[in-house]
């Protein structure tokens, strides 16, 4: 069975395709946003709602211009 992806997932999977960005791009932005350790295995835990990082969250939204809540 397929992982599940949350509402903020999806509405950050949208905007990165605006964007033209890919998952490591966004990644590569948290990192060097937050200084926090970011990358696609990360994002994907976040995205399936197994994580719920606050810093790591909102640095995505600020880069992406978004204000979605996992």
């Amino acid at each position: 069975m397929a992982a599940q992806n949350t509402a903020f997932a999806k509405e950050v999977r949208k905007a990165l395709i605006d964007k033209d960005m890919g998952m490591k791009d966004l990644a590569k932005a948290v990192s060097d946003k937050t200084g926090l350790f970011c990358d696609s295995n990360y994002l994907y835990h976040i995205f399936r709602g197994d994580r719920n990082p606050p810093k790591i969250i909102e640095a995505i939204n600020e880069i992406l211009g978004l204000e979605v809540k996992p």
